[in-house]
């Protein structure tokens, strides 16, 4: 078992932080950064660690970075924390997602730090969700500066498992709330404490310019070069650094781990010196697993460095030899009973596939069929499902799944022993669609012996996509088409007594975006179950492998003293049926703010999003999403920054009144559809002082290709 390195708080070096620089790319565009030094570094030159994403240093993700690069810093390593280019303090347009222009900016990013006096010219980088995706992405890029990443909460194929698409389905819950959060984030200005004279101006710019993402996504529907790019399983050879892949049972990315361990077990075959790639999957929703929700949480910033000390300091500390996947498995719990501690053990396989693991598809025979064989697109069920994206609150997580059970078709097997499940599912059916088109969601649930109903894993899927997502084709009405789709990967041990059970509907509003056609879909044959049920060889020695694994995991530090007082009213989720109109809309409500003690700055964010729909209308959802961004800081002495050119701000102000700050911006984004298209409108007003300062509208109208 891995030694992970504790080294550093025994005597954790001095740090230094340069709060402000900027970084110069080829096209004059300049990206502010953020870096932690060893203070003590004198005339020596150490490895640094890259996180590259568009969240702001200064405010939005300013907490949570100080829990990640000091540390590093303190144990040797230059950190650096660079939005990009349109994002805080950088110039230019951020016109997509993982961009190429994005890609090559982070090339240069690396050349960059590599030639700082302070970086002996290896460079690591590290990222959850956004950072995770263009760290794989930059990887397959081999910049000769990169020695080993740490991807976290991500995905190696766009199109698969993100919030756009799942099983060519669109995503009803973040296609459009996703897409409202970055038409917000993309608006939001400068500081002018760091840029000085013309903030102004550049903010009325950002907001003009700011990319409409929705139209860009809801633009290609089939996986097609679009979302190609960017997805490094259309590659995997192309990555030539060691991976350590971070997931969590409650974030939709987690089945990320199991592709690239089987991509890099497959290289391997052709290629025995292929970097290794490994997986450490918790229970975690899409977090940082030392700041994990729900828990146990691990010491992850010890992980980290012990992967950086292996693969960029060459300490021979044991990551190399460490399990391939290391994975937590939580055991049959009552629903709601471990949103903030999750029961189960943590277990090691050396290798992935696992010897332990066996493709099984479970005897249709043994079990107990209900529910309807004909399943109706317009039913009114899925409100308990849970945000298909969770970041750990409560009002996130899936509800009891037994009502909506009732209304679908469902396969129930009984467990007289325990079974462990590690890995994807998959399923395999013969279905027919009413119309010319059809989605299905299929739910793998716990069912205890009360009958209340745990939802473990989730699987959308696009009837037109049977044979292909790059080239659907439409249903001929009534025709059997046999379809197969994974589900999301799951760890999970059912206690003697539950049952399992496999639930397929038509309807799973608003995970599901709904056919704009009352459909029914048909269940033509027994649906065909494959799971991967681990069968231990020693249960003595995997128990002791788990004691192991439990100790060297550890639990979160203390964090370190912060800047950054945060807080937060809890999520809310709430459901409201009309039952003579049969409509029913959920609402689920996210507020935070915090303020930096440093500097004064003070930053709010209020996420509204509601979705809707009718029993009686195919036509009928809308979802609308709403979004309101404050910043507040009385005027200032002096500039927060110390660059040149917020030095050169303050001596320009005539007054300390000039660097005060009130700014709001709030906008709303509607989707809707008609038998043909897509509707989409978004919405901007911003604010400066209180009074309106500038404002956008945007509306588009997206040809539906089968969806």
């Amino acid at each position: 078992m891995a030694t992970t390195s504790h080294r550093y708080r025994a005597a954790p070096r001095p740090v230094r932080v340069i709060e402000h620089t900027r970084i110069p790319l080829a096209d004059g565009i300049e990206l502010a950064a953020r870096v932690w030094l060893p203070a003590d570094l004198a005339e020596d030159a150490v490895p640094a660690v890259l996180e590259y994403i568009p969240y702001r240093k200064n405010d939005m993700t300013a907490g949570r970075d100080q829990t990640i690069h000091t540390e590093f810093a303190r144990a040797g390593y230059a950190s650096v924390r660079v939005d990009l280019r349109g994002a805080g303090d950088s110039t230019g347009v951020m016109t997509d997602e993982y961009s190429a222009t994005e890609l090559d900016d982070g090339l240069q990013v690396l050349t960059w730090i590599a030639n700082q006096e302070w970086c002996n010219g290896k460079v690591g980088i590290i990222g959850k969700s956004w950072g995770g995706f263009n760290g794989l992405q930059l990887a397959a890029l081999q910049p000769p500066e990169l020695a080993a990443v740490i991807t976290v909460c991500s995905t190696d194929d766009r199109y698969a498992d993100d919030v756009h698409y799942n099983g060519g389905a669109i995503v009803g819950d973040q296609m459009l709330s996703w897409a409202s959060t970055m038409w917000a984030y993309n608006a939001r200005p400068q500081d002018p404490a760091v840029m000085g004279e013309g903030w102004e101006s550049d903010w009325r710019r950002r907001i003009d310019e700011a990319p409409v993402n929705i139209d860009e996504w809801l633009g290609h529907q089939r996986r097609d070069d679009y979302w190609k790019h960017g997805s490094v399983c259309e590659t995997p050879e192309a990555i030539q650094v060691p991976v350590l892949a971070v997931g969590g049972l409650l974030d939709e990315y987690r089945t990320t781990l199991f592709r690239l361990m089987d991509n890099a077990n497959e290289q391997r075959r052709t290629n025995p010196d292929y970097p290794p790639i490994h997986a450490l999957l918790g229970p975690w929703a899409h977090n940082y697993p030392h700041q994990a929700a729900p828990g146990p949480g691990i010491d992850f910033i010890a992980e980290a460095v012990a992967w950086w000390d292996q693969w960029m300091s060459g300490i021979d500390n044991g990551v190399r030899e460490q399990p391939q996947l290391r994975a937590f498995v939580p055991d049959s719990a009552p629903v709601h009973s471990d949103r903030a501690i999750r029961e189960g053990r943590w277990i090691a396989e050396d290798y992935w596939p696992s010897e332990q693991v066996t493709e099984t598809t479970l005897d249709t025979r043994a079990a107990i069929l209900a529910g309807p064989t004909e399943l109706n697109s317009t039913e009114l069920i899925g409100f308990n499902g849970g945000s298909w994206l969770q970041f750990g609150e409560a009002a996130g997580m899936a509800g009891d799944q037994a009502a909506d059970d009732a209304r679908s078709y469902t396969a129930t097997w009984d467990l007289e022993e325990s079974l462990e499940i590690v890995g994807t599912p998959t399923l395999k059916a013969t279905l027919s669609s009413s119309t010319d088109r059809g989605v299905v969601a299929a739910r793998l649930c716990d069912v205890a012996p009360d009958g209340s109903s745990r939802l473990l894993t989730i699987g959308l899927f696009n009837l037109t996509h049977h044979s292909t997502h790059e080239h659907p084709e439409a249903l001929t009405p009534r025709e059997p088409v046999e379809v197969e789709f994974p589900l999301l990967a799951l760890t999970h041990r059912f206690t003697p007594g539950h049952r399992l059970r496999l639930s397929l509907s038509a309807s799973f509003w608003p995970n599901l975006w709904p056919s704009p056609e009352a459909t029914t879909i048909s269940v033509l044959t027994e649906p065909e179950l494959t799971l991967p049920i681990r069968t231990v060889t020693s249960a003595a020695e995997d128990a002791e492998r788990t004691r192991e694994l439990t100790a060297a995991l550890g639990t979160p530090p203390t964090p370190p003293a912060s800047t950054i007082d945060a807080g937060g009213a809890p999520m809310t989720r709430e459901l409201v049926t009309d039952l003579v109109a049969r409509t029913a809309t959920v609402t689920t409500v996210v507020e935070d703010w915090q303020t930096n003690s440093s500097d004064g700055l003070f930053y709010s964010t209020l996420e509204r999003d509601s979705y809707e729909r009718s029993e009686t209308d195919p036509l009928s959802p809308r979802a609308v999403c709403e979004r309101i961004v404050r910043y507040r800081r009385q005027a200032l002495a002096a500039p927060v920054s110390d660059t040149a050119r917020s030095r050169q701000a303050a001596a320009d102000a005539t007054t300390a009144d000039d660097l005060g700050w009130d700014v709001e911006l709030r906008t709303r984004s509607t989707m809707t559809g008609d038998a043909e298209n897509f509707l989409v409108t978004n919405e901007l007003v911003a604010y400066k002082d209180g009074k309106q300062f500038h404002s956008r509208t945007t509306s588009a109208s997206i040809p539906r290709e089968l969806n």
